[in-house]
């Protein structure tokens, strides 16, 4: 997680473990060069396109991975729903409650993302559906993996690409 960070942010990390001594971890970021103030005028922008309630379900089974995730979504202002697994993300898409998009980890044990995502259009045929995967993208798509309404995105991902893709696949 540590590695995925610093690549995403364009920076480096060195990790030095020995038994008995501990872990260093030296975190190397790139400097900011911009205006702070403008930062915020487009931090203000960005929140006046915020979502306007729409419900978006996360199955992911890495926790730190789905928190980062359901906290972005509810600082935008999604009603975010959460599930640790395929069949409990079914039992959550088979409830008559309104969802708007599916964001799903391929890899998920036992069930997986694509097969979550066939059993989920059984009963919500337009679901839109975002693939997380840890795959090269033109690996994981190659046989034809997406249908209409579905969209992949790769780790590590920059949370505004994240952001982006899940704003554009719900007001589509």
């Amino acid at each position: 997680m540590i590695y995925g960070f610093a690549r995403q942010s364009n920076g480096h990390v060195l990790i030095d473990s020995k038994p008995g001594a501990g872990t260093s971890v030296k975190l190397y970021l790139p400097r900011h060069h911009g205006d702070a103030a403008m930062e915020r005028v487009a931090s203000a922008v960005a929140d006046e396109v915020a979502a306007t309630g729409e419900t978006v379900l996360v199955v992911e089974d890495e926790p730190v991975v789905r928190g980062v995730i359901i906290e972005m979504l509810q600082d935008q202002g999604y009603r975010a729903l959460e599930a640790v697994d395929g069949p409990s993300g079914l039992r959550i898409l088979r409830l008559n409650a309104r969802i708007d998009l599916l964001v799903t980890d391929v890899g998920l044990p036992g069930m997986n993302g694509r097969q979550l995502a066939d059993q989920a259009r059984e009963t919500r045929p337009g679901l839109k559906i975002l693939f997380i995967t840890g795959y090269a993208e033109n690996v994981a798509i190659a046989d034809g993996f997406l249908q209409p309404g579905m969209e992949m995105i790769t780790k590590p991902f920059d949370l505004d690409n994240l952001s982006r893709r899940i704003r554009d696949m719900v007001s589509s």
